[in-house]
C-alpha cells in the first residue's frame, strides 16, 4: 500500500494528503511489520478527562518530578489531574485518598505510602466506575484489589545493582549501613530484598545498621548523627532513595566522614550530579516520569479506547531504569528534562 502510494505521489508530494499524517504513520509500521492499530492506540483524549493522582508524598523529590511528569502528560492528552499529596505519611494519606474518593473521576492513580493503606477508598472508585492504576508500590497484595494495571519497576533488581556497585568499591569487605524507607512500602520491601541477597555472598561484610527513615530526610539526619557517632569504620551505606543518600551525606561532611561509599535509588539530578563528581559511587533510575506519564497513557486508554484490565492491557508492567554511570549521566538528565524516563 505504501509503496503504491508513495509512486503515485511522486510527482506531486501529496502522501500526507491523500492519507492523512497518522494514516501515513500507521502505513509506515505496517511496511515495518507492525500492527498499523498501534499507530492509533495513544491518542489525546478529544474531550477534557478529570483524573486524580497521588503519591507517597510531595517533600521527596522523586514524588515531585512524578507529578510534573503526570501534569505534562495531562497536557499532552487532554487530562486535568487534580493532586491529593500523600505528605509521607499512611495516616494522611488515606484521609486524602477518602476525600479523593468522595468526588466523580474519569481515572485515577495512585502510589501508596504503604501496602493495604488504601483498600477502601481504593475499591470504592472502582465500583464507582472510575479505572485505578498502581504506580511503583502495591496498593494492596496482588489479585486482592481490582485495579487497572499496575506501573512499577523491579525494586529487587535496582537494591541489587547499586548494592553490587557498593561492593565492589569497597571490596567486598567492611561495616555497611542500609537505611530504609517506609516498611510498608513493597518498593523499600524489594530495595531491601536485594540488598540482602548480594550481601549474603560477602562474609567479610558486616551489616550494622537497617533503620527505617521512611523517605524523611529530617528523620535520615537524626538516625545518622547517631551511626556515626557510635561507629567509628564504615565502608559503604545503601539508601532507598537518593534523597536520603544525599542527606546523610551532609551529616558524614558536617562530622569529617567523608570516606563512606554511598549509593542511592532514583538517579534523581542532585543524584545525577553526585555520581558526576564522586559524591555518589553508584545510583539506579527508577523511572518516575514513565511510570506517572504511562498511567496517564493508560487511564485515558481504559477511558477512550475501552482497554480492559488483564485484556487489553496487562494487569502489571515493568517500567525500569539503567544504572546511572559517568558516561549515561548527560542523557539521564535530558531524558528527565524533558519527562521521558
Amino acid at each position: 500500500m505504501l509503496d503504491e502510494l508513495i509512486r503515485e505521489a511522486a510527482t506531486r508530494r501529496d502522501v500526507f494528503r491523500k492519507v492523512g499524517k497518522t494514516g501515513l504513520a500507521a502505513a509506515l509500521l505496517a511496511s515495518a511489520g507492525f500492527d498499523p492499530a498501534m499507530a492509533q492506540e495513544l491518542k489525546k483524549s478529544s474531550k477534557p478527562l478529570k483524573a486524580a493522582m497521588s503519591n507517597a508524598g510531595l517533600q521527596a523529590t522523586w514524588c515531585a518530578q512524578g507529578k510534573q511528569a503526570a501534569e505534562a502528560w495531562g497536557q499532552l492528552m487532554n487530562v486535568e489531574v487534580t493532586w491529593f499529596d500523600g505528605e509521607l505519611s499512611a495516616t494522611k494519606q488515606r484521609a486524602s485518598i477518602d476525600n479523593m474518593a468522595s468526588q466523580k473521576w474519569d481515572f485515577v492513580a495512585i502510589q501508596p505510602f504503604g501496602i493495604g493503606t488504601l483498600v477502601d477508598p481504593v475499591n470504592k472508585m472502582i465500583d464507582a466506575g472510575s479505572p485505578v492504576i498502581g504506580m511503583d508500590t502495591l496498593i494492596a497484595p496482588a489479585g486482592t484489589v481490582a485495579i487497572h494495571t499496575e506501573i512499577a519497576p523491579d525494586n529487587v533488581l535496582m537494591g541489587s545493582l547499586v548494592t553490587s556497585a557498593l561492593m565492589a568499591a569497597i571490596g567486598g569487605k567492611g561495616n555497611v549501613v542500609m537505611t530504609q524507607g517506609a516498611l510498608g512500602h513493597t518498593g523499600a520491601q524489594g530495595r531491601a530484598k536485594g540488598f540482602k541477597q548480594v550481601v549474603a555472598g560477602f562474609p567479610d561484610v558486616k551489616v550494622i545498621n537497617e533503620e527505617p527513615a521512611d523517605w524523611d530526610v529530617t528523620k535520615v539526619a537524626r538516625i545518622w548523627e547517631s551511626i556515626l557517632t557510635q561507629n567509628a569504620d564504615i565502608a559503604a551505606a545503601f539508601f532507598h532513595n537518593d534523597d536520603m543518600a544525599l542527606a546523610a551525606h551532609n551529616v558524614m561532611k558536617a562530622k569529617g566522614r567523608t570516606g563512606i561509599v554511598l549509593g542511592g535509588v532514583d538517579a534523581m539530578p542532585p543524584a545525577v550530579n553526585a555520581v558526576l563528581d564522586g559524591t555518589m559511587a553508584a545510583t539506579v533510575r527508577n523511572p518516575s516520569c514513565r511510570i506517572h506519564g504511562w498511567s496517564i497513557a493508560a487511564g485515558v486508554a481504559a477511558v477512550v479506547g475501552g482497554e480492559k484490565s488483564g485484556k487489553d492491557i496487562p494487569v502489571s508492567i515493568l517500567a525500569d531504569g539503567p544504572v546511572v554511570t559517568k558516561d549515561t549521566a548527560a542523557g539521564m538528565l535530558w531524558l528527565q528534562k524533558n519527562f521521558l524516563i
